[in-house]
């Protein structure tokens, strides 16, 4: 029985020092939101769920993929706060699912098969969280197994998604996530991020 993963992509912010929603850049062939959505589609994961906030009626019109968007209408309270709407909207949904992934709309260079590598780690150790990491530190990409929900449940800004990874760091299985995790807060970002997409590509 493989292990029942819901995904939630991340894309509430309101792209303060990018001065245009962030979400609705140009990715390849659709945005970086629907690329997001693309390669979370591509998993093995049962279901996919979009966390909106600022700018949300905008961006969901300009989304052409099908996904499932939820609003977070307190999303300035950060990552923290949209991973506890998300988490709690599948509770109430009758999705049944062993463990939370989730992802970010501006990291693009994530792949499918990355994710699925974590989903994969994950089903041969379903009581850990499976953490992506980069410059020694560990973050998301991550996977929550259901156990922690009522901790995901509790996230806002004081205490995140970083915040339990650095407590529960005894607990973490990491995977290397190398040069797939970049930042994309301003136009510089982004263009430095295009053009290596391209030039690798």
């Amino acid at each position: 029985m493989p292990h029942r993963i819901a995904i939630l992509i991340l894309a509430a912010g309101a792209s303060t020092r990018m001065g245009q929603p962030k979400q609705l850049l140009p990715w390849k062939d659709t945005t970086l939101l629907g690329h997001a959505i693309q390669t979370a589609k591509s998993t093995d994961a049962i279901e996919v769920v979009t966390v909106l906030g600022a700018n949300a009626k905008l961006i969901q019109s300009q989304i052409k993929e099908e996904v499932i968007f939820i609003q977070n209408t307190a999303w300035q309270s950060g990552l923290g706060g949209s991973i506890a709407c998300g988490t709690e909207w599948l509770l109430q949904s009758n999705i049944e699912f062993d463990g939370l992934l989730i992802t970010l709309a501006d990291q693009p260079l994530i792949d499918f098969k990355y994710l699925d590598k974590l989903i994969s780690t994950f089903s041969e150790h379903t009581d850990r969280i499976i953490a992506s990491t980069y410059r020694n530190r560990a973050g998301v990409p991550a996977l929550f197994p259901k156990k922690y929900v009522n901790t995901l449940l509790k996230l806002d800004e004081d205490f995140g998604a970083k915040h339990l990874l650095e407590q529960e760091q005894d607990t973490i299985i990491t995977i290397p996530a190398e040069n797939r995790i970049s930042d994309v807060d301003t136009e510089e970002d982004y263009e430095q991020l295009k053009n290596r997409h391209e030039f690798e590509n």
